[in-house]
């Protein structure tokens, strides 16, 4: 499988995204498109990291955007992890961290 990119978090997790759900963010969340660098610096340097409660493996990265145009504030990106290491799901915006 081919990665767009592969880096480390925070707690040192090797978390990477592939092609494949690169593709399913843009065409879900088109506003992401041109933003995979703010992805990229998200999973590195996250404001919070929480709980999701899509699955005990899955975590919430979130990261505060001052001057967006569109009504939402977070930048938020899901990863699962398998074996300590993490992939990306998808990141979209949101308007609040989910509790």
């Amino acid at each position: 499988m081919d990665n767009i990119f592969e880096v480390f978090d925070r707690y040192r997790r090797k978390i990477h995204l592939s092609k494949e759900r690169w593709k399913h963010i843009i065409h879900d969340h088109p506003e992401m498109s041109g933003k995979l660098n703010e992805i990229e610096n998200l999973v590195r340097s996250p404001l919070i990291i929480k709980d999701s409660k899509d699955g005990e493996n899955v975590k919430h990265y979130y990261k505060y955007y001052k001057n967006l145009k569109q009504k939402a504030k977070y930048l938020l990106v899901s990863v699962k992890y398998l074996n300590e290491h993490g992939y990306v799901i998808t990141s979209f915006y949101v308007d609040k961290i989910k509790k």
